[in-house]
């Protein structure tokens, strides 16, 4: 059963949310004289973002662009699931499923949403048309939280029965980043060909066996190296996270200050300029819905639920992998076999494997290495990601 849904957040929690930031014991606070971005979120721009959030962002001005397109929630398998849907244009445009990750939100699409539905808006065809549909992951944003820690194979289930029970789609091409990808990857492993096809533009997976050639042992050992310092919030959201979200209920200073390290280390930035990649406002739009819908202990939850499911998939040497990157595949022999278009972005903060270690995990038919770009591809070259999936999309037809 679909239910229309709007986004409207009460004047009252808007001003709690500007009052607390106001109140930010900012005395309490010291970063060392060579801080930067190095030990965590660089204060002086923390400062910078919470003065303009108090004073110049606009929350309705945002809420309107969100609600610009049709909203919906439906229950599937015990999670009231959030969805926007915007129909194509023309004739016959193809289901698109794109799902996002953490710390992102639907935020992210709201740039290429209506490229991707109606490209002849755009200079483009209208035969490259497709029917958007853009989850929050359950637990995320406006969705449900599930009844306890869900990971991302869960929410494949989840989202395959919401494109062909709920919606009643014989077939759709799923598309994601960080998490999304990982649900994109699940849903072409367990539930083709409903799922007739995936475009996912991080490399969330790992396969069982691990790197094999020289240049795949190199890849691991450089990935393990750069993730040393990338690994503590994945360690704490995959082991405690109920801790963390105490600490952060009562403190949206503290919530902006987990995620937008995450934005500014991930992200495609001219050195430590974190608005050479993303505005003020979109980091607080993106900041906010976690803030508003209360939703940040939630949504942490993913990574719990995650090495839940990975719990006992040992690979050969006795390593289960990164944290956070996903459950290995290979296990039973398989690799996904639906056709699969990688979108490598460079400053991608999981870099991908060698393309001979992709091909053991995947069916891979479009592989495009991207000029510029980071983790956050639909914010930061949403034009290159458009025309990647329609081209994708074309060879399907």
């Amino acid at each position: 059963m679909l239910n229309p849904f709007q986004v409207k957040v009460s004047d009252e929690k808007l001003e709690y949310i500007k009052t607390r930031v106001k109140q930010y014991p900012w005395n309490n606070i010291e970063m060392p004289d060579d801080g930067g971005w190095l030990y965590g979120t660089n204060m002086d721009y923390l400062k910078e973002i919470c003065d303009y959030w108090v004073n110049e962002y606009d929350w309705r001005q945002w809420e309107a662009k969100i609600n610009k397109f049709s909203h919906f929630k439906a229950p599937v398998d015990g999670v009231d699931v959030h969805f926007i849907m915007e129909k194509g244009s023309g004739s016959s445009p193809t289901p698109l499923l794109i799902s996002h990750g953490w710390p992102g939100s639907i935020v992210e699409f709201l740039d290429i949403i209506e490229p991707l539905a109606h490209p002849e808006r755009f200079g483009g065809n209208e035969e490259d048309a497709f029917d958007v549909i853009a989850p929050s992951l359950p637990g995320f944003g406006f969705s449900g939280r599930p009844s306890r820690p869900m990971g991302p194979r869960k929410m494949a289930q989840i989202f395959n029965k919401l494109m062909t029970q709920t919606l009643g789609y014989k077939n759709y091409l799923a598309q994601g980043g960080d998490w999304g990808s990982v649900v994109s990857n699940w849903l072409g492993y367990d539930h083709a060909p409903s799922c007739m096809a995936i475009h996912v533009n991080c490399a969330g997976m790992r396969h069982v066996d691990g790197p094999q050639t020289p240049e795949e042992i190199a890849w691991q050992k450089k990935l393990e190296r750069d993730q040393i310092m990338e690994d503590g919030y994945r360690t704490q959201q995959a082991t405690k996270p109920q801790t963390l979200g105490y600490a952060m209920a009562d403190s949206p200073v503290g919530v902006a200050a987990w995620i937008l390290e995450k934005f500014q280390t991930w992200s495609d930035t001219d050195g430590d300029d974190i608005e050479s990649a993303h505005s003020k406002d979109t980091l607080l739009t993106n900041i906010m819905v976690y803030i508003v819908t209360g939703t940040f202990n939630t949504a942490s939850w993913v990574y719990f639920g995650r090495r839940e499911e990975g719990e006992g998939l040992l690979g050969p040497d006795g390593t289960r992998g990164l944290e956070g990157c996903g459950r290995v595949l290979g296990a039973d022999g398989r690799r996904v076999e639906v056709p699969t278009a990688c979108a490598l972005f460079p400053a991608e903060m999981l870099p991908w494997p060698p393309r001979s270690y992709c091909e053991r995990m995947y069916n891979i038919t479009q592989w495009t290495e991207m000029s510029h770009g980071g983790h956050f591809a639909a914010l930061e070259d949403g034009d290159l990601l458009v025309d990647d999936i329609r081209a994708f999309a074309r060879t399907l037809k």
